[in-house]
């Protein structure tokens, strides 16, 4: 007799919620949570997500409520993918609702405001006894939904449960690696959103491909640094839920928080940019984390710190550059500066 699949829950109905559950779906029982009881519906009956995903078929036994007790009542596996800011809200929701000691999977990449708590920190707190981990790594929602080569890290504290939830989301075209860094692999998904806001300063203003180049490599040095400080390891964030996904970010026109820079970098006020998208930006709200973060362990972050001057002290974004370019270059490897 073969072992029962695993019921999934996703919690979060955003693009890249709907498509790690339209991926899971192909595997095991599945249901997604969204707020919108309208999505919802469109999802059990059209095998479409109407606002985030319009035009791109879900796996047909994908199911979907706006119930949040019906979602977790059964689930063996919780995957959480409601943004930063208000992800302890909806777990404090659940907490009468879901089964004790279920592993929770987070593919939020952000900090929480206030407290700069990582998600697996957050999750640890609202739900303590439960396993919890995090999907990170370089990938565009849009492509991973229409079969486009992707892969990704899957990071639990205990390397076996990794091992042991891979198999709900590795697919031919989708690679999902096992580790149990979850501080190298989470660090590195909140920070890259930063530095993708730098990126699009660049590219909204027309600096061009060497400095974008220039500020991409620059930017990974000072994850890294920070990481590593941390408790990650090195190895992680050079690997791809660090320089992967930082890469993807930085240059994807997809990209969220490079479309934040690029269209600061080209003249509109922070909050119109904002008000335009459908989504959250996750790398605004986790630039002040950031800063704080690296003012506490002593590390200079200049290029975090230009973002941060832009988005929370008014800064104009062409000085940005102009600022950077006005330290001193030191070491590249041990060098503290830019």
């Amino acid at each position: 007799m073969s072992a029962r699949k695993p019921k999934v829950t996703v919690l979060g109905g955003g693009t890249w919620g709907t498509t790690v559950a339209s991926i899971t779906a192909r595997k095991t029982q599945t249901l997604l949570w969204v707020r919108d009881p309208d999505i919802a519906k469109a999802i059990n009956e059209n095998h479409r997500n109407p606002r985030y995903l319009a035009g791109f078929d879900l796996t047909a036994g994908l199911r979907a409520t706006a119930d949040l007790a019906e979602a977790v009542g059964d689930a063996d596996v919780l995957v959480a993918g409601v943004p930063s800011q208000y992800l302890r809200g909806v777990l404090e929701q659940t907490v009468a609702h879901v089964r004790p000691f279920i592993p929770v999977v987070s593919l939020v990449k952000g900090l929480e405001r206030g407290t700069r708590k990582r998600m697996t920190e957050v999750i640890g707190e609202v739900l303590p006894g439960h396993p919890a981990g995090v999907l990170s790594g370089p990938n565009i929602a849009h492509e991973v939904v229409q079969g486009y080569s992707a892969a990704a890290t899957l990071a639990m504290p205990d390397h076996r449960t990794a091992q042991s939830l891979q198999s709900l989301v590795h697919t031919s075209r989708y690679r999902v690696y096992t580790s149990e860094d979850v501080v190298g692999v989470e660090i590195a998904g909140a920070l890259k959103n930063v530095f993708a806001i730098a990126v699009g300063f660049g590219d909204g203003l027309g600096a061009g491909d060497n400095t974008r180049a220039m500020v991409i490599t620059r930017s990974l040095h000072e994850l890294t640094r920070l990481g590593v400080a941390m408790g990650g390891r090195a190895e992680t964030l050079a690997g791809l839920a660090g320089m992967g996904d930082l890469v993807v970010t930085c240059i994807s026109p997809h990209s969220r928080n490079r479309r934040v820079g690029f269209e600061l970098g080209r003249g509109k006020p922070l909050e119109e940019i904002l008000a335009s998208m459908h989504q959250v930006a996750e790398g605004v709200a986790t630039t002040t984390a950031v800063i704080r973060l690296a003012a506490e362990r002593g590390i200079e972050m200049p290029i975090a710190r230009e973002v941060d001057a832009v988005l929370n002290h008014r800064q104009p974004v062409e000085e940005t550059y102009r600022g950077l370019l006005r330290v001193t270059p030191g070491h590249e490897v041990d060098g503290e500066a830019w």
